[in-house]
């Protein structure tokens, strides 16, 4: 793993320049996806966690290994199946015949970006590793806690079609991933350019290099949490979570945590447009995929539901 350094509390900069490098990067992989990558971005930003729910295909494992890339990070890919057991991925003490002594193997949990692919095949007690590792960035092995990256990043992935199998993820374990997303399908001039990229030489693709080492990526995610949030947009963000939790197709609403998510990444996404506050657009922009995670619904429409709750308050004169 990477080494990673503490950041200086005392510098108050943000370098928008290596976010814009790390956003234009990303773009060249991942082509026709700008605005799933302007979220990827504010999620790593607010120090949250990505589930992916989209089909086999459409660039999860690719978007995973160039963010480690841009990062200079080590990325670890865990393929979740039923048979996976929870120290498959935390690790294991393991007794060495020559010192007499219990050694600790990592398992690949300690990344600075772990891919866990179709985490709904698993099952719940493999799914339940994570909890405390997205919660805290540590693991307890045999009562013994490690410390993970400072920069630990999860990007979960499952198949919305297949359910075949599938252990369905809990209330609990949802509300710790901060957005849900889909990548979807590219367009037809995005196909068009990824058939001619991969019609070309090797040797000529571009390689991805950092763009913004892990302890720069640390001061940037101590900075989002000073971006100023001002007190009539608290209220409008406490405003829209007590509607989704009286709204009457909504059986769950959002928690105290999922609210302080919100707040979080609508900080990040201020600070990716190079603003140091918080409007009221930035949390409504960031809604629909914070809401998805975590909203429980007695009918199908999700998106229906969201839009009326986002709809039903109105948003404050902010200047």
């Amino acid at each position: 793993m990477a080494q990673t350094s503490m950041p200086d509390q005392s510098d108050q900069s943000i370098d928008y320049k290596a976010l814009d490098s790390m956003r234009a990067s990303l773009n060249r992989v991942l082509l026709g996806k700008s605005a799933q990558i302007e979220l990827v971005l504010a999620c790593l930003l607010a120090q949250g966690h990505l589930l992916l729910d989209d089909l086999p295909g459409t660039g999860k494992t690719t978007l995973a290994k160039s963010l480690a890339d841009c990062l200079g990070g080590k990325l670890a890919r865990v393929q979740c199946t039923p048979d996976l057991l929870p120290s498959d991925i935390t690790g294991f003490n393991l007794f060495n015949q020559k010192t007499r002594e219990f050694e600790f193997n990592p398992g690949p949990i300690f990344a600075d970006v772990l891919l866990a692919d179709e985490l709904n095949r698993t099952t719940p007690r493999t799914q339940s590793a994570l909890l405390e590792a997205m919660a805290e960035k540590q693991v307890t092995i045999d009562a013994v806690p490690y410390s993970l990256s400072p920069t630990f990043f999860v990007i979960a992935t499952q198949n919305p079609i297949d359910s075949h199998g599938a252990y369905p993820l809990p209330e609990a374990q949802l509300d710790r991933f901060t957005l849900k997303l889909e990548i979807g399908y590219p367009d037809r001039t995005a196909q068009l350019q990824i058939l001619a990229a991969a019609s070309g030489n090797d040797n000529d693709e571009e390689e991805m290099t950092s763009v913004l080492d892990l302890g720069k990526l640390l001061h940037l995610q101590h900075q989002v949490k000073r971006v100023v949030v001002h007190p009539r947009v608290r209220e409008y963000l406490v405003d829209l979570v007590e509607a989704t939790r009286n709204d009457e197709a909504v059986q769950l609403g959002v928690s105290p945590r999922g609210m302080l998510l919100w707040q979080r990444i609508a900080q990040a996404w201020a600070v990716l447009h190079h603003r140091d506050f918080v409007t009221p657009s930035d949390v409504l922009h960031v809604a629909g995929p914070v809401l998805a995670v975590r909203l429980l619904t007695n009918v199908a429409d999700v998106g229906g539901v969201i839009e009326r709750i986002l709809g039903s308050v109105a948003a404050p004169e902010y200047r």
